[in-house]
């Protein structure tokens, strides 16, 4: 994926000396990078990897889901909070994931963990089972099952 990336840049740079233009200019620049990333484009097959603007779309993809989840976490944490009669439940329960490597782990944890309402406690020596805290165990458990399995998934599509 980097090598791709900078053989785009590397491209980019040719484009522009090879308009000769008495000053470069940055959009003689940003023409030969979209020029580079359809010559990439169509020879990402015989590199032997995917091509790196699918992954990089994925990873954009991952942070506007997490975005997604913290204000919508925010606002039901901060909706709890300021009822007057505080009617929460706080619990701990278990999650068993698929993500295998360390950084997949780690990566989910912390994506959580960074939510508010919700902490991973620890995570098992094999790595597959998290131990989440939760502020409300009712109302709370099954939204964040559902939003960790949706990180779950951009996670897996980000690395593999």
């Amino acid at each position: 994926m980097f090598a791709q990336f900078l053989l785009n840049l590397f491209l980019a740079l040719l484009w522009l000396l090879l308009v000769d233009e008495p000053v470069p200019q940055l959009t003689t620049f940003f023409t030969g990078f979209v020029v580079g990333i359809g010559i990439l484009y169509v020879m990402h097959r015989f590199f032997g990897t995917q091509f790196y603007l699918r992954r990089v779309m994925k990873i954009l993809y991952l942070m506007l889901l997490f975005i997604k989840e913290l204000l919508s976490s925010s606002y039901l944490v901060i909706k709890q909070v300021l009822t007057p009669n505080l009617q929460i439940t706080p619990g701990i329960f278990t999650y068993k994931t698929s993500l295998q490597g360390e950084w997949e782990i780690t990566a989910l944890a912390l994506l959580l963990t960074l939510t508010p309402g919700s902490v991973v406690m620890e995570v098992s020596e094999s790595g597959d089972v998290f131990y989440i805290h939760a502020m409300d165990i009712e109302e709370s458990k099954e939204s964040i099952i559902r939003s960790m399995g949706k990180f779950e998934k951009a996670i897996l599509e980000v690395t593999r």
